[in-house]
């Protein structure tokens, strides 16, 4: 089976590359404590922080990339056997045109969009993102919970007898890399190493990979996920085959993401910036079509491949 390149240009330079191997052979090691301060004062600086984890492959990012694709690319009837709007969504795929981006209507954010320099404004929020989803949930569950939606059963595709032991080892890989981190950035703000991971324990971590369809969006400049930020502590993304993400630092700069090999890319949440008391920002993104994405759905084309733009999220 085919698996597509990843795209890789040249990488971001301001942001932390933080080695985790460094970390878990020896926390106590001085090596361990640098880098410790380099993801707190990243995530301090830029609200990102890119991890090198060796125990997370390419060939398990590939399989993972590989499936989605296939996933996304059945017709809409297939999928729409796998969602749960009773759960509004919380397992299961979730359709193109149902989640809106908060700074579609948000005055707090919209007032952010009218500060920011023309160069550094995101793409107008004309509706509802035209992407899928797939939401897994990975990690323990509690036995008993207040909160029924967010610990429902997981949700099979009929079609993909490979789905649940794929999504568990990429969605734990994950886990794995992000707890990590937590605990790396809990040392280097000069907390106890589970400061976060303590709050993280049995917390309905997701898997939620998106899928956009680049045979019907073909066009530059269309936003496939408006301009926004996440609920959670921290998001967690793999490398993309396609360009068109944007992250924003925290003085404002829009970035070009492109997540150097090897590693993974963690950006902050909004539980993170209440944690900290606004010291770490909850980081901004878009992700949009641009040319490098129309080139890449064509190098996937003549590959045979679907032509749906997965985030490894």
């Amino acid at each position: 089976k085919l698996s597509l390149p990843f795209w890789d240009p040249l990488p971001m330079k301001v942001v932390a590359v933080a080695d985790v191997d460094a970390f878990l052979a020896d926390p106590s090691s001085a090596e361990a404590r640098t880098t410790c301060d380099d993801v707190a004062r990243s995530l301090l600086q830029t609200g990102i922080v890119f991890l090198r984890d060796s125990r997370v492959s390419e060939a398990e990012a590939s399989a993972f990339l590989d499936m989605l694709e296939d996933y996304f690319a059945q017709d809409a009837e297939a999928k729409r056997a796998d969602e749960r709007p009773e759960l509004h969504y919380q397992v299961g795929t979730t359709p193109e045109h149902v989640e809106m981006p908060i700074c579609k209507s948000d005055g707090e954010c919209l007032d952010r969009i009218a500060k920011l320099s023309d160069e550094n404004k995101p793409l107008e929020i004309r509706g509802a993102d035209p992407k899928w989803r797939f939401f897994w949930r990975i990690g323990g569950r509690p036995g008993k919970s207040a909160f029924e939606d967010l610990n429902a059963e997981p949700v099979v595709p009929a079609a993909f007898p490979e789905w649940t032991p794929t999504m568990n080892n990429w969605g734990n890989k994950m886990l794995q890399s992000v707890s990590a981190c937590a605990q790396m950035a809990a040392i280097g703000f000069g907390l106890e190493h589970d400061a976060f991971t303590n709050l993280m324990h049995m917390g309905p971590h997701l898997l939620a990979p998106t899928g956009s369809d680049l045979s019907k969006h073909t066009a530059t400049d269309v936003p496939l996920a408006g301009w926004h930020n996440d609920l959670n502590l921290l998001t967690i993304h793999g490398r993309s085959r396609y360009p068109g993400l944007y992250a924003w630092l925290s003085d404002g700069t829009k970035m070009a993401v492109s997540i150097p090999t090897g590693c993974l890319l963690v950006q902050a949440g909004q539980q993170m910036e209440w944690l900290t008391g606004g010291a770490v920002q909850a980081g901004m993104h878009e992700v949009v079509v641009n040319q490098g994405t129309l080139n890449a759905a064509e190098r996937a084309r003549q590959m045979g491949r679907p032509v749906w733009r997965i985030s490894s999220t």
